[in-house]
């Protein structure tokens, strides 16, 4: 349930509500016997910069033009739509979706304000440039700077129960990040003083955090603004090293316990109903986390962190707090059904995440294409209001059916929390991409105030920058939906409008299908063929040729095909060899020759990572010898862990053959069910995809259809689970029995082809 906490800071700070959760009453159900709703899924395959590029299948749906055989898939190259790298020049190399351990040198101060930052800053103010002396005047107004005030420590904070007294905490640390920014751009040393003199009484004071439930969001919102206060101390001589030593003992044995393990364990839900938290409670720990890591020089910390917004199973995970994506890279947060106050959290605290990595030398805004962005534009949208806060426009919205209940559209509008300039200056004036929702925001917030707590805000002096050159069209994807070709792409920073391109070769000539503004997707009911699509951006300085040209099969095509009579390689073209897992053997296939035999112990087929993500429409097919009927086997099973994936069970617990998507871990399974698989010969099973209709098909005949099938491959992204004979639950069987002549297709075959393919 959700509850409301007064905050009362000093004078100087508004009143703020923060509605905060409880999960005491929480329903657990079996994800095995209820399965309502439809489900968010997870979304944006990475990007890939410099179109038909050799050498790879696109990532993000569609593949690249230049496409040779035998090469495998990329695996989620960082996205990036100029030159411009992170401030260091430890460059990261592409990320894997299943991230190994990092280890950097930490560069300070690196954390949400840097020597440059600092620098420009300063030159702006000197200039008396816009809109930096506004935002500093916004600074100045919330009148915590004052010389005169005193340091109120407490040993014991607590959050969430009767007693709490947090917001005295609360109302020091932004004195002190206060103190550290205004001798950073004053170089008066009396706010120095001040600022360690608060950073050492708590310091030598904080030994605990208390309260119930909220005491991971103390752990994660407070931790992670107190170590960005003494991020920009650390240089200052005047703080004695066994003080700052002090200070990060404090964050280590106090904050940095608790963050962890909510990381963790998610107060006691991790193994059963790890989707009870909502976003922010992640991304609170989360920066938290990397906070603690830059500020204490602990590599291990950041790499934790990044880690867990690559990879992590909780709802502040990248891949779930921007759970699905709609045509135009608007993507659904993970809190828009339930409050913009909570959404728009989210997204400030991702996005502190992604600057304190960037400035690590570490793209967090590039990562799965742009996500966050897809994010925040999406928010962003929600919130533009009129003067009577009525919404401006009507979102799309998956239908989303979790822990906290049903949706089907996004709550609320009209947020006016201050987390749009670090977005916007990142994507569009360090980056050179447009984002057009995220600048409305700018533009009616402008200049960004001091937040309550949950944030420091003050973003327009913090991150105000002036532009670089405006980037290339990027980060196209293009797929089958609906059996007509949907495209989205990343768009220009200042561009008029864009022009969708086709042709028959990757190397033209090209004609313009129409011209586009926004939102930035458009879908070509093209004829049949091989087809290629380019995106031109139409800018005052000219027409700008997009980054990426992408190849379509209308109707659709093989796309991987393992014959599994020998061996388990890609007979299609396309490089995607699997790799026999576990008790694999082969056994006695259909009309002669083998195929793999799985024992039901450990035995399962493993296909490459990605190996889908580019599809949105599909076809699965396979000749399958089920040697005994066990409930909650796999056939196949996409995915990259329990929360999200794609799955053919042939007995579900209802005694059905069952398709699923998956978004949410236990809830949610969007299904198209029919009787159960039979046992002791082979049948041939089929199942294809159409926009959101599920169909399946054994021997030949179609025995099922269901409408409310949101997630498509291509939502998943690049996963790294991507199994057959092995289910993503680790409780589940193994499949016993023999499998032979699994293909996938791009495109939803009819019923002739699946016929076909049967016989």
């Amino acid at each position: 349930m959700a509850c409301s906490l007064q905050i009362h800071l000093f004078t100087y700070l508004r009143k703020m509500t923060h509605p905060s959760d409880d999960d005491k009453n929480a329903a657990l159900l079996d994800r095995r016997t209820f399965f309502i709703g439809t489900a968010g899924a997870l979304a944006l395959g990475t990007t890939a910069c410099g179109g038909g590029s050799s050498g790879s299948f696109s990532p993000i749906g569609g593949a690249t033009a230049q496409q040779p055989t035998q090469q495998s898939p990329v695996a989620n190259p960082v996205a990036s739509a100029s030159t411009d790298t992170p401030a260091t020049p430890d460059t990261p190399a592409p990320e894997p979706t299943t991230p190994e351990p990092q280890v950097r040198k930490i560069a300070h101060p690196g954390l949400l304000v840097t020597d440059p930052d600092l620098q420009r800053i300063r030159d702006k103010l000197a200039a008396k440039a816009e809109p930096w002396v506004a935002g500093l005047n916004m600074m100045l107004r919330a009148n915590t700077t004052g010389l005169d005030a005193k340091p109120r420590p407490l040993a014991v904070v607590i959050r969430g129960v009767d007693g709490q007294n947090f917001g005295q905490m609360v109302g020091d640390m932004v004195r002190a990040l206060h103190y550290a920014l205004r001798w950073k751009i004053s170089n008066d040393e009396s706010y120095a003083k001040k600022a360690v003199e608060f950073l050492n009484a708590w310091s030598s004071t904080l030994t605990e955090l208390g309260g119930n439930s909220n005491v991971y969001l103390a752990s994660g919102l407070y931790g992670n603004q107190w170590a960005n206060a003494a991020e920009l101390m650390r240089a200052y001589p005047g703080w004695a090293k066994e003080d700052m030593a002090r200070f990060q003992a404090m964050l280590l044995k106090v904050f940095y316990p608790k963050a962890h393990d909510f990381l963790v364990n998610h107060n006691g839900s991790e193994t059963r109903k790890v989707t009870h938290y909502w976003a922010n409670w992640d991304l609170a720990n989360i920066c938290a986390v990397y906070a603690i890591g830059v500020f204490c020089d602990r590599p291990d910390l950041t790499a934790e962190a990044s880690n867990y917004y690559k990879a992590g199973r909780g709802c502040g995970a990248s891949a779930n707090n921007v759970y699905y994506v709609h045509p135009g890279y608007l993507g659904q947060w993970q809190e828009s059904h339930r409050d913009q106050g909570h959404s728009t959290l989210g997204i400030s605290l991702a996005g502190m995440l992604c600057e304190m990595a960037w400035n690590q030398g570490e793209d967090l805004y590039g990562y799965w294409n742009n996500r966050l962005l897809a994010g925040a534009e999406y928010v962003a949208k929600t919130n533009l209001a009129d003067a009577n806060n009525n919404a401006l426009y009507t979102m799309p919205f998956a239908p989303y059916n979790g822990v906290h209940g049903a949706a089907t559209a996004a709550a609320g509008t009209g947020s006016g929390r201050p987390c749009w300039e670090l977005i916007y200056n990142h994507y569009v004036n360090r980056k050179g991409l447009s984002a057009p929702w995220t600048k409305a925001m700018v533009d009616k917030f402008r200049p960004e105030r001091v937040d309550g707590g949950d944030q420091p805000g003050i973003g327009t002096l913090l991150y105000a920058r002036d532009p670089v050159p405006a980037a290339k069209p990027s980060g196209l994807s293009a797929f089958l939906n609906n059996a007509k070709v949907q495209l989205s792409w990343w768009g220009t920073a200042g561009a008029s409008q864009y022009l969708v391109q086709r042709a028959a070769s990757p190397n033209g000539p090209f004609t313009t299908l129409a011209p586009v503004t926004d939102p930035r997707t458009y879908t070509d009911d093209a004829d049949q063929g091989t087809w290629y699509y380019r995106i031109d951006a139409v800018t005052d300085a000219g027409e700008m040729t997009g980054a990426d040209t992408l190849r379509v099969a209308v109707p659709g095509e093989l796309w991987l095909h393992l014959p599994l009579n020998g061996d388990a390689n890609d007979a299609s073209g396309r490089g995607l060899n699997a790799q026999l897992k576990g008790g694999t053997s082969w056994g006695e296939g259909r009309n002669g020759g083998s195929a793999v035999q799985l024992d039901g112990r450990s035995g399962h087929v493993q296909l490459p990572d990605g190996a889908v993500s580019a599809l949105g429409d599909f076809t699965a097919a396979v000749w399958v010898y089920w040697d005994a009927s066990v409930v909650n086997t796999r056939i196949f099973d996409f995915g990259s862990n329990d929360v999200a994936y794609i799955s053919l069970i042939p007995r579900d617990g209802n005694g059905k053959l069952r398709f699923s998507g998956s978004r949410n871990q236990f809830w949610n399974e969007e299904s198209v069910t029919t009787d159960v698989l039979p046992i002791g010969r082979w049948v041939h099973v089929a199942v294809t995809l159409s926009g959101t209709v599920g169909t399946l098909y054994m021997d030949g005949t179609q025995v099922a259809t269901a409408d409310g099938i949101w997630i498509n491959p291509f939502q998943l992204g690049n996963t790294t689970r991507t199994w057959l004979g092995r289910s993503e639950y680790g409780g589940d069987p193994y499949f016993k029995g023999r499998m032979q002549d699994f293909r996938i297709y791009s495109g939803a075959q009819d019923a002739a082809f699946i016929a076909n393919l049967a016989r």
